[in-house]
């Protein structure tokens, strides 16, 4: 399955913002909340964010593809979510505010394209079947 791929991409980014936020609290020294340390607070927002947007986003990924969705259609929305994650990243860490922006809204972009898909290519007979 093609959404596999993006699955794995977007488990790496949540690692890699997890260990981010393990780093900077040994850092910092700081165990419960962000100690007011705003470098700690960006991580654990960007953490925050990735962990609050792509678990929708592979869920809706996976449902468009078991739906019948082209294998174009997958990988260009998995692709965009996945950029949308890294220029979210990008810009919230170097403070770039247009990166930001970007980021999310490629995210909702590809968030918005596979809640269509999935409209779509729903199997509507099973759905609103009595069986």
């Amino acid at each position: 399955m093609v959404s596999a791929l993006y699955a794995v991409l977007g488990a790496l980014l949540l690692l890699k913002f997890s260990l981010d936020v393990v780093r900077m609290r040994m850092q910092y020294r700081v165990s419960y909340g962000d100690g007011g340390f705003s470098e700690l607070q960006s991580v654990i927002r960007i953490h925050g964010n990735a962990v609050e947007n792509i678990p929708v986003a592979l869920l809706l990924l996976l449902f468009m593809e078991m739906n019948g969705a082209e294998t174009w259609m997958v990988h260009v929305c998995g692709i965009l979510m996945i950029i949308g994650r890294l220029l979210h990243y990008y810009g919230y860490h170097h403070r770039l505010i247009r990166w930001r922006r970007s980021g999310a809204s490629a995210t909702w972009v590809s968030m918005l394209l596979m809640v269509l898909a999935n409209v779509w290519y729903m199997p509507w007979e099973l759905v609103f079947s009595i069986h």
